[in-house]
């Protein structure tokens, strides 16, 4: 491989701030921080929201369906009209 041309591929801390929640995976993203996760050293990449937090992934998520009928009334009061 060639030297100077290639990013930074190492193992980073990811910290997702909504639950604390942290996994070390393989990146190249660039950070200035680093933290200590069982004994070692890393550097730190902070998140919004992982899939422990997100509410697709969480079983939380609203489906459309279910939110009080709107879909269906919808159906129900522009369904006829578009089959003209």
């Amino acid at each position: 491989m060639k030297e100077g041309i290639h990013p930074n591929y190492r193992e980073v801390l990811f910290v997702d701030l909504s639950n604390g929640f942290k996994f070390v995976t393989r990146s190249c993203v660039n950070t200035k921080e680093t933290e200590t996760h069982e004994g070692k050293e890393y550097p730190l990449f902070k998140l919004d929201t992982s899939s422990e937090s997100h509410p697709f992934y969480t079983g939380t998520q609203k489906s459309v369906d279910n939110m009080g009928g709107r879909v269906e009334r919808f159906r129900n009061r522009f369904g006829k009209t578009a089959a003209k």
